[in-house]
């Protein structure tokens, strides 16, 4: 089979972390071919989504102490070839947040791959309908006390309810712009209206859930069931577990209430053509689901020496072969 990565650049990635690298790695050898290519090499020819794309041979990394090495080297690119998606077997949009225009842009095109032939993950539908702070509200049973608003007045007045409060952007990734608020701090309004942006953009309000300190666990779905998670940790004074922001990772369980949790899911992820997502929980409580380009594969196989990248693999070739 084809496989084609919409990635970012792929120079940028980092092998050792990266989860489109674990995909891509896992996807060559399980004797497929691979190809890259990116957002702005995408556009529609006479009712066809076409793209210039490039194959792609990697190097797979390998355990070290506590982390996976890879090579200076670890990929090499072939020739570029202007082509129909709907040449490749399966497309994997794994271009990282934010969802910006331009990228809701390229959901439009990927409308324009014939379903018949080629497998979009995630859908394009999906990925319009799943803003990743957005989507988990409507799943009360499990989400924490939450609001969405730009009202400043109405935040500052449930955080002085709560006690204290998580401000999320709703366009954010890896932790970025997230803030904690606490009742009676000084800064409380001016921290609104910078994260609103004068009133001008709604922010995600949720209660802070002191579990936080204990970490942040990510849970890999894959066509909605559980398939594998990572604890993060947060380190020093930072109460963000997110990797990028400096979390540590550590092996941990999936639970009775985690399940409980994918089974709310589950449903609405396949009708949404949401295959592959993954979803953070803190304290027994959905604080994010998500869709553009869920990570976490690298550290769970590490620590529980699995390889997740091939059970996806596994599953799309036997959808396909269903088909």
């Amino acid at each position: 089979m084809k496989f084609a990565f919409i990635i970012d650049p792929i120079h940028l990635l980092d092998p050792g972390h990266d989860t489109s690298v674990a995909l891509m790695e896992a996807a060559q050898a399980c004797g497929h071919e691979v190809w890259v290519t990116a957002a702005e090499w995408l556009g529609v020819e006479m009712g066809r989504a076409m793209a210039r794309m490039q194959p792609v041979t990697l190097k797979p990394v390998t355990l070290g102490e506590n982390r996976w090495l890879a090579e200076r080297d670890w990929y090499s690119l072939g020739e570029m070839v202007y082509q129909p998606l709907e040449n490749m077997d399966v497309v994997m949009m794994r271009t990282d947040p934010p969802v910006t225009i331009p990228y809701l842009y390229t959901t439009y095109v990927l409308d324009y791959v014939d379903p018949t032939k080629t497998l979009v993950m995630n859908s394009p539908q999906g990925l319009r309908a799943a803003n990743e702070k957005m989507y988990a509200l409507q799943f009360t049973q499990a989400i924490p006390e939450t609001i969405v608003s730009r009202d400043k007045a109405v935040i500052a007045k449930t955080v002085e309810r709560w006690g204290r409060a998580v401000l999320k952007p709703l366009g954010g990734k890896a932790g970025e712009g997230i803030l904690f608020l606490e009742q009676g701090d000084r800064n409380l309004n001016s921290m609104i209206e910078i994260s609103t942006q004068q009133g001008r953009e709604p922010v995600m309000i949720q209660t802070y859930l002191p579990a936080a300190k204990d970490g942040d666990k990510r849970i890999i779905l894959l066509d909605g069931d559980p398939i594998g998670a990572v604890n993060r940790i947060p380190t020093g004074n930072e109460f963000r577990g997110n990797m990028a922001v400096g979390g540590r990772v550590a092996q941990v369980e999936i639970t009775e209430r985690d399940r409980e949790i994918c089974d709310q899911l589950a449903p609405t992820l396949r009708r949404d053509g949401l295959m592959f997502v993954g979803i953070d929980i803190i304290g027994g409580y959905l604080t994010e689901v998500n869709v553009t380009s869920p990570t976490g594969i690298r550290e769970i196989d590490r620590l529980d020496n699995v390889s997740l990248g091939k059970q996806v693999v596994a599953w799309i070739e036997k959808k396909l072969a269903q088909n």
